[in-house]
């Protein structure tokens, strides 16, 4: 014990160092005042774009007869949504699968749609109509489904025939009171009010909007803008910025699937992506228990790579 005491260093005095004054509120302050103006600079430079949100009012604006052809096509049921399957319907055959294993119609409908009720009669009858409208829901709900199929279908093909799909310019004929309902179903989504309708669903705060993007999906206007701003599925799309990037880092390996056979042209490329996936994640959780993969690192020595410090220091003190 004495031995230590007399080999141990002395403590040096704190007061034999140089010292200077030091004013930590003022270095805060422009430290604070520089990041803030170089976070404002940067972000008004190199910011993402500001996007409008795109609604059924802005649809209905910008690409009326798109939004008319999709109503009629609700009402038809022969929309992507109406024969999409579980969650939403129960259409025959429907949904994705892995082998014999449909993955859709394993889990059920639970979040029940019907396209002609939920996106076009339930609006137009909680709107104030006027008789023609009243008339045409009526019309409607009386007659059998193979006749509302009949209406629907014949308003459909006159709508492709028709210069531009503009419904002014359609060639008379038997379509029931599809004109009348998808008119005004049109001018409420012009207002906005279309919106307001398919969100208000007797609850005080709404933030689902499963029915406006459903809706909005089955048209033509929101794939238009997502690959005008290079974020469809085959565009490396999945992402929060807009532009020609692939966007988040880490969604790479998941949006990468889609873009190769047999994936890219697989109607149910979202089922094996997934089983993909799973079996990807499941592989990398089971690395350190499967034998010889579990070796690779030290194998190939790149564990000396990544702590080389301590090698090199250890190197010195056997030389020592």
């Amino acid at each position: 014990m004495r031995a230590r005491k007399a080999h141990r260093e002395p403590v040096p005095d704190p007061g034999a160092f140089p010292q200077r004054p030091y004013d930590l509120v003022k270095e805060l302050t422009i430290a604070l005042v520089a990041t803030t103006l170089l976070t404002v600079g940067l972000a008004a430079v190199f910011s993402s774009p500001d996007e409008k949100p795109i609604t059924l009012a802005r649809w209905a604006r910008a690409a009326p007869n798109d939004f008319t052809a999709t109503a009629v096509a609700e009402l038809g049921g022969t929309s992507g949504t109406a024969q999409y399957g579980p969650p939403y319907t129960a259409t025959p055959g429907a949904g994705q699968k892995i082998g014999p294993v449909n993955l859709q119609r394993a889990a059920g409908v639970t979040t029940p749609i019907d396209t002609a009720r939920d996106f076009v009669l339930r609006p137009l009858t909680a709107a104030p109509e006027p008789a023609a409208v009243s008339s045409g829901l009526a019309a409607w709900r009386t007659a059998p489904a193979r006749r509302q199929q009949q209406w629907a279908a014949a308003y459909t093909n006159a709508l492709g025939k028709a210069p531009g799909g503009d419904p002014v310019l359609v060639a008379p004929g038997d379509y029931g009171p599809v004109p009348v309902l998808t008119s005004r179903l049109l001018e409420l989504a012009k207002t906005g009010a279309l919106d307001g309708q398919l969100l208000a669903v007797g609850h005080f705060y709404e933030t689902d909007y499963t029915k406006p993007l459903l809706f909005l999906s089955d048209g033509s206007y929101l794939e238009d803008q997502a690959r005008a701003r290079h974020l469809a599925g085959d565009q490396w799309g999945m992402m929060n910025e807009t532009g020609n990037y692939p966007g988040q880092p880490w969604l790479w390996l998941y949006t990468f699937w889609y873009q190769i056979e047999p994936f890219s042209s697989s109607g149910n490329a979202d089922a094996l992506v997934w089983g993909l996936m799973a079996l990807l994640t499941l592989a990398f959780v089971l690395v350190p228990f499967i034998p010889g993969v579990r070796s690779i690192p030290r194998w190939t020595g790149v564990y000396r790579l990544v702590w080389r410090d301590y090698y090199r220091s250890r190197r010195t003190t056997r030389q020592h």
